[in-house]
């Protein structure tokens, strides 16, 4: 697989963003945890599946965590990426809908079972407002058919396990960018349901959780969180300033941008630089309070950038408040009486007027 750079949002000091190869993660995660015996039992000893008497409790086993944590994430970047499909170059069709598949775990049938599933292909998340949920899907749905074809006989399963769902999301994406996709689902009990889904314009971000990571990333394609980021103890709202942070890498296509310039320090500060700026002007078109920007790096700065922030590849945190302030400022300046930002016509990019003075 092609190698991006990545730009990373770490727990521990390191000096500058790395390349890593790219993985196939997140929607269809493989990831592999030793919970074999919490998903056969509660700890009164119950199945998961099945109904535990009125009292008791039991801890949620790994998955659950990983599913909570994927689905926080996905809402807030679909939140972030709808609201900015304006002003964002090439939009893509998106339905609000993320799946996974048993299959690409390491015990499918313990999976269906924790989750409810009647098959292999259950809904990981729904975005509040979406077109699917619109449309009544929910989590832990089961997809049954997408545009009339079967999922158990159009999609055939792969020894390389993640394949499957990355086709079938493939197929999903494809309908969406034709108009209208027709799926076919069933929640745990009931009988099927179809419902045509009308997609709507977001930016081309996608959001992928990764098992066993600390750290928010970014690679021209995608936003890259760890599930043990420790954003996710943040409220939303700082926890979609960080989202937005490497959400607006890609926007301005940083990681290929380096591909051609090389892996410069002066010019990886000056992308960080616009990353953090356009933070604010994200935010603000979702709903958000821009000012989150700023909360976000006064707490994320002094507990966890180190000296990262004093390298020459980035500003230190206190420098990085004062250039997200000096951008809510000018927010306050053009936003329109709907709340909207157009930062497309309103923001200069520091690394972008760079390099066509240099070239």
């Amino acid at each position: 697989m092609r190698r991006l750079p990545v730009f990373l949002l770490r727990k521990e000091t390191e000096w500058m963003a790395r390349p890593t190869k790219r993985r196939a993660i997140s929607a269809v995660s493989t990831l592999l945890v030793a919970v074999t015996a919490a998903l056969a039992t509660t700890s009164g000893g119950a199945p998961v599946g099945a109904q535990v008497p009125a009292g008791s409790e039991r801890a949620p086993v790994p998955l659950e965590n990983f599913q909570s944590k994927e689905d926080r994430l996905f809402q807030v970047g679909y939140r972030l990426a709808t609201a900015n499909a304006a002003y964002c170059r090439s939009p893509v069709r998106v339905t609000g809908l993320l799946i996974h598949d048993a299959y690409s775990y390491g015990n499918p049938e313990a999976v269906r079972l924790l989750f409810g599933l009647a098959g292999d292909i259950g809904v990981q998340s729904v975005a509040p407002g979406s077109p699917a949920a619109r449309a009544g899907l929910a989590q832990n749905d089961t997809i049954l058919a997408i545009d009339g074809t079967p999922v158990a006989t159009g999609w055939q399963k792969a020894e390389e396990r993640w394949k499957r769902v990355f086709a079938i999301r493939d197929a999903i994406d494809a309908s969406a960018e034709n108009g209208a996709l027709e799926l076919t689902w069933s929640r745990a009990g009931g009988a099927p349901e179809t419902a045509r889904l009308e997609p709507v314009n977001a930016c081309p971000t996608r959001f992928e959780l990764i098992d066993s990571k600390n750290s928010a990333a970014a690679d021209g394609e995608r936003v890259l969180v760890g599930e043990n980021f420790p954003g996710f103890d943040y409220d939303e709202t700082a926890f979609a300033a960080a989202i937005a942070h490497e959400m607006a890498h890609n926007i301005f296509r940083h990681p290929q941008t380096f591909e051609v310039t090389g892996w410069k320090r002066s010019l990886v500060r000056l992308s960080e630089r616009d990353a953090d700026r356009l933070m604010p002007w994200l935010l603000q078109n979702a709903g958000y309070d821009p000012r989150a920007a700023v909360r976000f790096m006064q707490t994320w700065g002094p507990r966890h950038g180190g000296w990262i922030f004093r390298k020459r590849t980035h500003d230190g945190w206190d420098e990085r408040v004062e250039f997200i302030e000096a951008e809510i400022t000018r927010i306050e300046q053009v936003v329109d009486p709907n709340g909207m930002a157009d930062w497309r016509t309103h923001f200069t990019s520091e690394l972008e007027t760079h390099l066509a003075n240099v070239t």
